[in-house]
């Protein structure tokens, strides 16, 4: 019999009765899926949530996509080519496509959506699109990206938020709100939300590509305990759920009316410093990077890997995973080192420092955050966890109210999207506000190639600089896994860890 801790029993309440409103919670129409944690803004502009893209996966079509080997693949654009001097990229759009309003999603509704990515003060993107000069309208299904230089990342840039493309109309009408009602061009178009609670879309008739797609509703379920987002699979109140602890995989293959998907992965999770954004940035670890170094001494990632996550992660150190094309050898995985890391604290003249670790109300994490204490604390640091839900502890990390942070990277198909977004002076996700224009410069000059060879060598030197300034310590590269119903079919898993809907059915 397994016992429910308060929170667990408050969840399993609140699935039952989500599950009674449900007109029709058990037809063969409508997929209810788990998710960990509560999306931020449903903007591409302002989004930086990983629940926040797997909802985006079913609402907003991208320029491009991604295959499951990791390749680029059109979506709402057909076809792309490179200038000779790699200056221009033009897109061709596919044609007779309407975004959920009925509006009609063009050249000109493209050039809208890039401008405000590139350019809105509120965009998160802004990064992302930096080297873009100007968007061109060629013609009504032709758009031209002009370039300040050659920007190789541009590519898989367009197969996230900032490929997505909204209506227009939804956007002179919305404005900065668009959050709280997004009007794309995706098989799904916006319902309802309740936050905490749950996300509710419905199919749209007129999607583009709406023979792939065999549910009239997804219902996304916010249930950040791992444990009941098990058992409301179990009992049959969910279809499919996302980060299904790999403690729980037995479980799972030993029910008959469950299965197992899982797949590689490009997420990985570390843990950030505040080095420089407001006073919560004073502490020993913000301020020495000894202290950083000595930390990281302090952890055993293999252990972690096996006792959290029964040793189906891979340890790493990079923000690519260890025997991918742009993971550098010549920095390999430090191991445990006890004796080191207290050598580096007395040097550093603060033999038991003390910072705060915020962790997102996770079990799994939990657990992590547990043993990482440990750890640390038997080469002398004193290191407290502060519990935050998950959006809550994203919206401090953002504001700087943080000492150190449990964060997770969904990973991005170019090394640009796995390095600039956390490291780069302007890094969208940079909430510590490290900044090294040697880095920057690197990174600079990798955009500008799309020679792998050179780019190797250019993010070798990415490493270096990254790994000797310890802005944070990157821990192990995921393995997704999810878990669904028997009658659940046709879901196929890709490295970005996305739950596309195209081809899923439910018997």
């Amino acid at each position: 019999m397994t016992l429910l801790t308060g929170r667990q029993y408050m969840y399993v309440i609140s699935a039952f009765f989500a599950a009674l409103l449900a007109a029709s919670s058990g037809s063969a129409a409508d997929l209810r899926i788990g998710l960990r944690s509560d999306p931020d803004a449903l903007d591409p502009a302002t989004g930086g949530s990983v629940a926040g893209r797997v909802v985006f996966s079913a609402l907003c079509d991208k320029l491009i996509d991604t295959t499951p080997e990791g390749k680029y693949r059109p979506q709402l654009a057909t076809g792309w080519a490179w200038s000779s001097d790699n200056l221009s990229l033009t897109l061709k759009l596919r044609d007779h496509v309407l975004f959920q309003d009925g509006t009609p999603m063009d050249a000109d509704a493209v050039k809208v959506n890039l401008e405000r990515y590139r350019t809105a003060p509120i965009s998160k993107r802004k990064a992302e699109l930096k080297p873009v000069k100007s968007v061109e309208v060629v013609d009504p299904l032709t758009i031209k990206v002009n370039l300040t230089a050659p920007y190789a990342p541009l590519l898989s840039v367009l197969t996230d938020r900032a490929g997505m493309i909204l209506s227009p109309a939804a956007l002179a009408k919305a404005g900065d709100d668009i959050g709280s009602h997004p009007v794309c061009a995706g098989p799904f178009e916006f319902v309802e939300r309740l936050a905490q609670d749950h996300i509710l879309l419905k199919r749209f008739d007129k999607y583009w590509n709406k023979d792939a797609i065999f549910v009239d509703t997804v219902n996304y379920r916010i249930i950040p305990d791992d444990a009941v987002r098990l058992l409301s699979l179990r009992s049959g109140d969910l279809d499919l759920i996302e980060r299904l602890s790999p403690t729980d995989i037995g479980t799972v293959k030993g029910d008959e009316n469950l299965k197992v998907i899982d797949g590689l992965s490009t997420a990985f999770d570390l843990i950030a410093f505040n080095l420089n954004h407001g006073p919560d940035s004073n502490n020993p670890a913000g301020k020495d990077v000894r202290v950083r170094r000595a930390f990281e001494l302090a952890i055993d990632r293999d252990a972690l890997n096996q006792v959290v996550y029964d040793g189906l992660f891979v340890p790493g150190n990079q923000a690519e995973a260890v025997g991918t094309t742009f993971y550098d050898n010549s920095h390999p995985v430090p191991a445990r080192d006890v004796a080191k890391a207290k050598a580096l604290l007395e040097e550093a003249g603060i033999p038991h420092p003390s910072f705060t670790l915020g962790v997102s109300n996770s079990p799994v994490l939990g657990q992590l955050v547990q043993m990482i204490q440990a750890m640390v604390a038997e080469a002398g640091f004193d290191m407290k966890i502060v519990t935050l839900e998950a959006s809550t502890l994203a919206a401090n990390s953002d504001d700087g109210k943080f000492q150190a942070t449990v964060s997770i990277w969904s990973g991005r198909p170019d090394p640009d999207g796995n390095i600039s977004p956390w490291d780069a002076c302007d890094g969208f996700l940079n909430r510590g506000q490290y900044c090294s224009p040697d880095l920057d410069k690197v990174l600079a000059e990798a955009r500008q190639t799309t020679n792998d060879e050179e780019r190797k060598k250019l993010y070798a030197q990415a490493v270096g600089i990254y790994l000797t300034d310890v802005p944070q310590v990157i821990l192990y590269h995921y393995k997704s896994i999810w878990a669904a119903r028997s009658n659940v079919d046709g879901f196929v898993p890709n490295p970005d860890g996305l739950i596309r809907l195209q081809g899923v059915k439910k018997s």
